[in-house]
């Protein structure tokens, strides 16, 4: 069946429930992850581009991957995010899914760039609670691990942790225990939509930008 909507697609547990909720919808995605050029992993959250594709395949969603150089510019990520919407719009996509959840001004930047391609935007999760949005995740059968972390706001100790039960009562006052704000990212390796589990296994944790800490999951 030809994609329906255009899903972005970061490999963690926002995309892997909105995914989940536009199947319910009886929408087939189409995956769009950004994917940093040389180090073949994928933007902001550093998981592989291997892990990516062993996904998509479990997922049985078809993957488009944007490829971005570091640095990147706000002028060249538009200029070739803009060169792929339009190509997706004569393809016929007119439609595109995001996860988030409050964040207002992430919204209306999205709205506003994506409509002038023109495209509608999806927001499944828009406006569930946090935390009740998490044990959901988590009580639906949802397996993920913490791949990163920003040290400011959560200690490096919580990269490489799996995110359950544990991991949310740990967390300290102010953080948001879906990473909203962007204190920590994952990558969910099994959960309903997938027909079996990715298997990862977790390597070495490293600090980057003295600000960041990754845990680097391998195949």
């Amino acid at each position: 069946m030809k994609p329906s909507v255009l899903l972005s697609w970061s490999g963690g547990k926002d995309s892997a429930m909105a995914l989940e909720e536009m199947e319910r919808r009886g929408e087939r995605p189409l995956l769009l992850t950004t994917v940093t050029e040389g180090v073949e992993r994928i933007s902001m959250h550093g998981v592989r581009r291997q892990l990516l594709k062993l996904q998509a395949e479990s997922l049985g969603c078809p993957l488009e991957e944007l490829f971005l150089p570091l640095p990147c510019s706000n002028e060249l990520y538009e200029e070739r995010m803009g060169a792929l919407l339009t190509r997706l719009a004569a393809e016929g996509m007119s439609r595109a899914v995001f996860g988030d959840i409050f964040l207002e001004q992430v919204r209306r930047y999205r709205e506003e760039r994506l409509g002038r391609a023109g495209f509608e935007l999806l927001f499944p999760l828009w406006g569930i609670d946090t935390a009740t949005l998490a044990r959901r995740f988590i009580a639906s059968g949802y397996r993920a691990v913490v791949v990163c972390v920003d040290a400011r706001v959560l200690d490096g100790s919580f990269a490489g942790r799996d995110y359950d039960e544990g991991f949310l009562s740990d967390l300290p006052a102010g953080v948001d225990p879906c990473g909203e704000n962007g204190e920590f990212h994952t990558f969910v390796t099994d959960g309903p939509p997938f027909r079996r589990p990715v298997k990862v296994l977790k390597g070495e944790t490293v600090v980057k930008e003295e600000r960041f800490v990754y845990c680097d999951l391998t195949a």
